[in-house]
């Protein structure tokens, strides 16, 4: 997956939990086709969050419908045993919880190994340090905006300190360049404010999905992203 320079590119991820599960594969491919970038997709065991949504199955059968990249956001206890159904699956990220897994070191290694880009995410409650020793192990961290599990929830302003603290863990080693990745209650009104604080990456479902058309929504939130960068 090409990163870019994040410093002067933001990226505009849509989650297809927001998008219509009866025609994922026309979603997937209307979507790739409005100005995204990568598509978002949350996996969800029941447990590790409360609700449920699709695995490395679904996610294999919607990949002939696009060329983007695919980002699978696993929201799920022991993600090792999701790895090799998700490499079948054409997945090019792979974003594990720092709260999931207690090896986390091995556990990104071996994304990376499979050839996977390599995410870490954070839950509100999850603090910014715990990430230090393994910050040269990810190509993208994901501080969550919201608690996992549903789409649809209201943006929690306090998480602007964190993205503001994993941009200062990046800037104070020269060897890292991992992107900074922002998921929940992302939208034209809340997306300045997250770029502003250091987030390259907008994760956006219902300002995405549920607000055709796509490519107009997608510009709204470029817009609010310009206004971010040049604040």
């Amino acid at each position: 997956m090409s990163e870019g320079s994040f410093q002067k590119e933001i990226l505009i991820a849509p989650s297809l939990l927001a998008g219509d599960f009866s025609r994922l594969g026309e979603e997937v491919t209307r979507i790739s086709s409005s100005g995204a970038d990568l598509i978002h997709l949350d996996v969800m065991d029941g447990d590790f969050v409360p609700n449920l949504t699709f695995g490395p199955g679904v996610i294999e059968s919607i990949r002939p419908f696009s060329s983007i990249p695919l980002e699978a956001h696993l929201m799920v206890w022991h993600p090792d045993t999701y790895l090799d159904e998700l490499k079948e699956a054409g997945v090019d990220r792979v974003i594990v919880h720092q709260e999931s897994d207690v090896h986390l070191n091995r556990l990104l290694r071996r994304i990376r190994q499979m050839g996977f880009s390599a995410g870490v995410a954070l839950n509100p409650s999850t603090p910014a340090f715990l990430l230090e020793d393994v910050l040269d192990l990810v190509d993208l961290v994901l501080v969550m905006t919201v608690n996992p599990g549903f789409g649809g929830q209201s943006y929690l302003g306090e998480m602007r300190e964190k993205i503001s603290r994993v941009k200062q863990m990046r800037e104070t080693r020269p060897n890292l360049s991992f992107r900074i990745e922002v998921d929940g209650g992302i939208s034209p009104v809340t997306a300045s404010e997250v770029v502003l604080a250091g987030a390259d990456v907008l994760v956006a479902g219902t300002a995405v999905f549920r607000n055709p058309p796509y490519e107009e929504a997608i510009a709204r939130l470029r817009l609010a992203a310009g206004v971010g960068m040049s604040s």
